[in-house]
């Protein structure tokens, strides 16, 4: 799924490169939800444009399954973090968010 595993097998444990490239996803889909909330649209940090994004999404052979596996991992992660705190709407909150995260982007890959 990331090309930086490619040659790796088993369960990553402990993979800078891996860790920032979700804590990344993890930043832009929290900013996502801010931005839905303030001015009902996503747009991307400064510093990185869709087109950057949708350029090296292409660039690796991401796929749909590919959004849809990460969305899934990230709601059980944050799901395991927040322990009795979670609820549903919790849940359906980050997963707009990061819908309309993954939309944009798609949108930047030229689907």
């Amino acid at each position: 799924m990331f090309s930086f595993l490619k040659n790796f097998d088993g369960i990553p444990h402990n993979n800078s490169t891996l860790e920032a490239h979700a804590e990344l996803i993890f930043e832009m889909t929290r900013d996502s939800a801010v931005q839905l909330r303030q001015k009902g649209k996503v747009d991307v940090a400064d510093d990185v444009t869709l087109e950057y994004l949708g350029s090296v999404h292409v660039q690796k052979g991401v796929i749909d399954l590919h959004f849809k596996v990460f969305k899934e991992a990230m709601l059980s992660t944050i799901k395991k973090a927040v322990e009795e705190k979670w609820s549903e709407e919790l849940g359906c909150a980050w997963a707009i968010a990061y819908d309309e995260l993954a939309a944009a982007i798609k949108k930047a890959m030229g689907w």
